[in-house]
Order: C-alpha cells, then structure tokens, then sequence
C-alpha cells in the first residue's frame, strides 16, 4: 500500500529560493524518491501569478511522487494539515532600514504564520525558517504558536553556513565534501556566526581518518598559518558568503539556500547515520551556556524524529569567546522584539 503523502508548505513560493525548492521535493530529493508529497505554495498576493506558472511547470514534470500543487495567499489553506512547513518569505533589509525596523516587519510575517501553524498544521508539524533574520524569526513563529505546537518543532536554517564551510576546507584540503565530518556553525546565521573545525575530522589517502586542523597544518605549513589562515580567511569569508556572492553575482544566494534547506529537512527527517553530527539551529536549553529559549546554532544530529544538540564538546577560550558573541546578538535581537511587543 503507498504511503500517505507527506504536505509540504513552502512560503514565498513564487520566489526565487521556493521556486529552486520545489522541483527538488517533488523529485524526492528531500524525502526519497518513495514517498509521495503535496505541495502547497503560499505568496502575498503580488507574487500568485509567479507561484501560479511555477505550479504548472510542475504539472508539465509529471513527477511521480507529485499527488498535488495548491497555491494561496491564504495561510489557513497553507498550512492546514501541513507537515513540513518551509518559511521562506521574509521581508528583506532595504537601504536605510534600521535592524529594529526589519524585526519589527518580519514579526509581521512571522507571527500570524506561527498562529496559522498552531491552528491548522499537524499535530507533528516540523518547521524549517529559511528567511532572514532566520533564527529571530523562528524565535517569533515558536512563540507564536505557543502552547500548542512545542518549540523545538521550530528550527532555523545554519545548513548554508554549515556546507560553506565544508566547501571552503575541501577546497584548500583538495578531498571531496564528503570526506570532512564534524564542522560546527554556533550562534546566530549572521556575520557574527562562529564555524568552528576544531572537532572536525577528514579522511585523507594517507590515513583513514586525521583532525582537520593536522591536515591544515601539512598543507598550510604549520599550526601558527592555520590560526592565521582560519581567522583572517575561513571564518570571515564563511560568515560574509553571502555578501560575497551578491557581490559577484548581483542577487543574493539562491540554489545553495535551496539545497541547504532540502539538506536540513532530509537529514532531520530521514536521520543523519551518514555523518556524526551536522548544525541546525534549534532552541537552547542551556546546552554550551547559551540562554535557554534562544534559537541558536549547535552541532546536532538526527534519528529520525527530529534534530538533538550533540553535547559535552570541549570548548576552548578561543572559540567561547566568539560563541559568545553570536549568543550575545541573538540575545539583542530576543529583547528588540521583546521590546516590541512580539515575545
């Protein structure tokens, strides 16, 4: 008998990153090529007609595992029995925005969305915040649709982050992505984002497995270029890809942020037995010092059922240092939108 389709909601659907999004889940690269989805496209009314020709593009697929395309400007019809929820639609920063005013719109979005969920959604409803400010914003959803869907439903996408970082040491280590495990993103999906590699590991042709930080040290020539290399180039140019890519491209990040999303989802859906551990931000507990409540950046891992943080990680002075100084922008942003009524 065929499974039961699971219902995917991606808002913003008729922009860039959900029209990169959607033709991946239907082809069953996020949750398998077996299991049969429904999506449903939810825009503000200036972008149905773009949502509306992406839903016949995906008509003229003919993908198998597709049941069905609904596309609305309506959240309730959105996210009414939805299991996975994908909130991408986010209010960008314009020149001249001050942060307090961006919070201020995306807990517009946000709010009312968190509401919607609770009041419609599955009772096992998993929920991924793509748009920026991510972690706030899924802060602001989670609280919103408190008491009835719990908090730790609610993530925040660091899996760009987490793979841009992986990218940049494939790189310089010339072995392939696959062949690094263990980086970690803390903190916030901003500039102030920590990607620590000090427990991550690589498989190398001279020995099965070796600490990164060793095979930077044979390449770069020692453990003084490493601390050089990591903190004048790997860390700012992982934090500030974004910016970089606008530079170079014109327009932000698009079929990364859609792969990163799908990577997310697929691996807390489907388990994480391939890796030890990737980063998702999820709400803190106290885990590593960082203030319950917050939806901050951790190393996690999957069964199955959901992403749990990975702890009892040694962590020196160095990196609580920058830990905490991603931890202390999350905090500012928490009391901006306090401050505004939202939390």
């Amino acid at each position: 008998m065929a499974s039961a389709p699971t219902t995917v909601t991606i808002t913003g659907g008729g922009g860039q990153i959900g029209y990169a999004l959607m033709f991946r889940i239907a082809a069953g690269d996020m949750l398998g090529p077996d299991r049969p989805v429904r999506l449903r496209l939810l825009e503000i009314p200036q972008g149905m007609k773009a949502a509306e020709g992406a839903a016949l593009e995906l008509q003229d697929c003919a993908f198998p595992q597709l049941v069905d395309v609904d596309v609305t400007d309506d959240p309730l019809t959105a996210f009414n029995g939805t299991h996975i929820a994908m909130l991408v639609g986010a209010r960008p920063r314009t020149a001249g925005m001050e942060r307090a005013d961006l919070l201020a719109a995306n807990a517009g979005i946000f709010g009312p969305q968190g509401k919607a969920i609770a009041a419609v959604a599955d009772d096992d409803v998993r929920v991924v915040v793509v748009g920026n400010p991510a972690n706030t914003n899924a802060l602001i959803a989670a609280a919103s649709a408190a008491p009835h869907v719990p908090a730790d439903r609610f993530t925040a996408l660091t899996r760009l982050d987490h793979n841009r970082a992986v990218g940049q040491l494939a790189e310089v280590l010339q072995v392939a992505p696959d062949d690094i495990d263990d980086v970690t993103i803390w903190g916030n999906h901003s500039a102030s984002q920590f990607p620590d590699v000090s427990h991550a590991t690589v498989r190398t042709g001279l020995v099965e497995r070796m600490p990164v930080v060793e095979a930077l040290a044979e390449r770069l020539g020692g453990a003084a270029q490493v601390r050089t290399w990591l903190d004048d180039t790997f860390i700012p140019r992982v934090a500030k890809r974004g910016a970089e890519i606008i530079e170079v491209r014109g327009s932000s990040s698009v079929a990364s942020a859609a792969n990163a999303a799908i990577d997310h989802v697929r691996d807390e859906q489907l388990g994480t037995p391939h890796r030890s551990w990737t980063s998702a931000a999820v709400v803190s507990r106290g885990e590593y010092g960082v203030p319950a409540g917050l939806v901050s950046s951790f190393p996690v891992r999957s069964h199955g059922d959901g992403y749990e943080i990975v702890e009892g990680l040694d962590i020196d002075a160095r990196a609580r240092a920058r830990i905490d100084a991603s931890v202390a922008e999350l905090i500012a942003e928490r009391d901006a939108v306090t401050a505004l009524g939202v939390l």
